[in-house]
């Protein structure tokens, strides 16, 4: 049972953060590396309506069901590109964060796949991931019910 439903959420919440997700969906980042940075995010945090969510976005585009299955242990296979790789490290490294210095060599590896202001885009992508993560934990969302396809105002 949700805590929160819809209906409660106070009005532009939701309208505001769905401008968010529409500047990062318009950026040259594919919407597969997107969702998958939504994907890790979720499972880091435990959030089962997100990991239901972009589990299914995923396989809308084509994802096959060895990656999606092992993106928990992405470090342990060689199911994912050198991009694919820096990015999921970027997405553990923010999504648990803790007070050891940002490395250099993170970032570094990003610089070999994306500019500067994609760099930017796939950090928001991140953290704006963490939101959602956050809101749906607190507001109980049920898991099991999105559609694909159902928030998309386009």
């Amino acid at each position: 049972m949700e805590r929160i439903t819809y209906q409660d959420i106070p009005g532009g919440m939701f309208e505001n953060l769905r401008t968010i997700e529409t500047t990062i969906e318009n950026t040259t980042l594919s919407k597969s590396l997107i969702e998958l940075i939504r994907l890790r995010t979720a499972q880091l945090n435990g959030c089962a309506y997100c990991v239901d969510m972009h589990y299914k976005e995923l396989k809308h585009l084509g994802e096959i069901e060895l990656r999606l299955s092992s993106l928990c242990v992405w470090e342990e296979t060689h199911y994912f590109s050198e991009e694919e790789e820096a990015v999921l490290r970027l997405t553990d490294t923010l999504t648990k964060l803790n007070h050891k210095p940002f490395k250099d060599e993170i970032f570094n590896k990003l610089l070999k796949h994306f500019i500067k202001q994609e760099i930017c885009y796939i950090t928001l992508a991140i953290a704006q991931s963490n939101t959602w993560n956050r809101l749906m934990k607190v507001f109980g969302f049920t898991p099991g019910n999105y559609t694909v396809n159902q928030y998309k105002t386009n």
